[in-house]
């Protein structure tokens, strides 16, 4: 489906299409309800300090608005550099994203190692705190075999 839609994507502003498909994560579930993105315009030539248009629901207009600094740094970072430098906004009707599942690492059977476990508790995102001792664990079976 990216494939086929790269182009349609393109040919209303977006560079990618994995913008829309990840506005949710990329601006929060709360901002994603009320606005979606509609096109990314740059300056002829350019591939940076563009002009993103917002699609917002009427009554949180004025909401929007007062977060569109926090917009753009999100967008941004999710570009990796200043794609977007203003945001306009159109009212209109917004469809809520469709809610998709947590995706969360599925539990080991074998336990963290007593040594990287506590170092590891430290850490507040669940995901990412998953993802390590997932790490951890592979590490010390790996060397658990060389011995």
């Amino acid at each position: 489906m990216p494939e086929v839609g790269r182009t349609a994507f393109r040919r209303f502003g977006f560079v990618q299409s994995s913008v829309v498909s990840r506005w949710p994560e990329i601006v929060g579930a709360r901002h994603a309800r009320v606005c979606t993105p509609e096109s990314i315009r740059f300056p002829r030539g350019e591939k940076s300090e563009g002009i993103l248009q917002l699609v917002v629901v009427p009554a949180h207009a004025t909401f929007i608005q007062h977060v569109i600094p926090e917009i753009i740094e999100r967008v941004n970072r999710f570009f990796g550099y200043r794609a977007v430098a203003k945001v306009k906004l159109r009212q209109g009707e917004v469809h809520a994203p469709a809610v998709s599942k947590s995706r969360t690492a599925p539990p080991s059977l074998k336990p963290v190692p007593m040594e990287l476990g506590e170092s590891l508790r430290d850490i507040g995102d669940p995901e990412l705190r998953a993802v390590l001792e997932s790490l951890a664990r592979s590490m010390s079976a790996r060397n658990g075999e060389n011995e």
